[in-house]
């Protein structure tokens, strides 16, 4: 697989790896010596890394997975005990921004313009679920472990869990997860709206679904996650006026005819950069 991006490092640590081919991204946590948990360098590592995403107009989808035997483990508290004040600095929030550095590295999955796709293999626990419930969707092997698990630390899941989970499940269930922190495997999850697809070769799948999004059009492809990212928290007035806005940006533009050609003859027109104005 040709490499068309470098390495993301994090301030003089390597903690994550992003490879591009075709517009497709994959964007491995690379630390598998501690099951790719979450410590300051990582953190930096995945806001480094989702500042470039968001910066490449030729990006048509992400497929998000963890080096070794785990997807995550959640939050390296060890290390974070460490650094105390470093627990503090992800906790920041700038003024001008809607989210603190722990929360970015979640929820700014939801906010890049494309398909992403979370791939989950051994343990996803902590951070590292709130991680892969910023994905739009999860593919899992069917042993790999779940947990909300913030309680066993005393404390809540503050890495936009709270909006996350609230478009997944009931708020019974998830208050129950988060309360209990107790260990699910994938085919529960997938029973309760954590995971998408359980399968014994995620990533290959993930792959393949990316694959299959490469001929469609980008523009209704965004149009598509910031309509549906919306429809569950705001009111039938306000989505279907959003569903007019956004329809009427995409309707007549190049890539809208690309699609609407290559459907009506069988052609297979190269779709056009992606239009980002929603």
């Amino acid at each position: 697989m040709e490499i068309t991006s470098a390495k993301s490092p994090a301030i003089g640590q390597q903690r994550v790896n992003c490879k591009i081919e075709q517009g497709i991204a994959e964007v491995m946590l690379s630390r598998p010596d501690k099951l790719n948990a979450l410590d300051l360098p990582m953190f930096l590592a995945l806001v480094q890394t989702l500042q470039s995403l968001r910066q490449m107009p030729g990006l048509r989808a992400v497929i998000l997975h963890g080096e070794g035997r785990g997807f995550c483990a959640g939050l390296d508290v060890k290390a974070m005990l460490k650094q105390p004040l470093a627990a503090l600095d992800i906790l920041k929030r700038e003024a001008d921004e809607a989210t603190n550095l722990a929360q970015r590295v979640a929820y700014g999955w939801r906010q890049l313009p494309v398909p992403v796709i979370a791939v989950t293999q051994g343990v996803c626990f902590g951070g590292g679920l709130q991680i892969a419930l910023g994905a739009d969707f999860r593919f899992s092997t069917p042993d790999c472990r779940f947990s909300v698990m913030e309680i066993k630390w005393g404390i809540i899941p503050d890495m936009s869990g709270s909006v996350t989970l609230r478009n997944l499940m009931g708020v019974d269930t998830a208050m129950e997860l988060a309360m209990s922190g107790r260990e699910l495997l994938a085919p529960e999850a997938k029973a309760l709206g954590l995971v998408s697809r359980v399968c014994e070769d995620p990533l290959a799948e993930a792959r393949a679904f990316a694959n299959s999004l490469l001929g469609k059009s980008p523009d209704a492809l965004a149009g598509i996650k910031h309509l549906y990212r919306q429809a569950w928290a705001h009111s039938d007035e306000t989505m279907l006026n959003e569903e007019t806005r956004l329809q009427k940006q995409i309707l007549g533009r190049p890539n809208q005819w690309r699609a609407t050609l290559n459907g009506l003859f069988g052609w297979r027109l190269r779709f056009g950069p992606r239009r980002d104005r929603h």
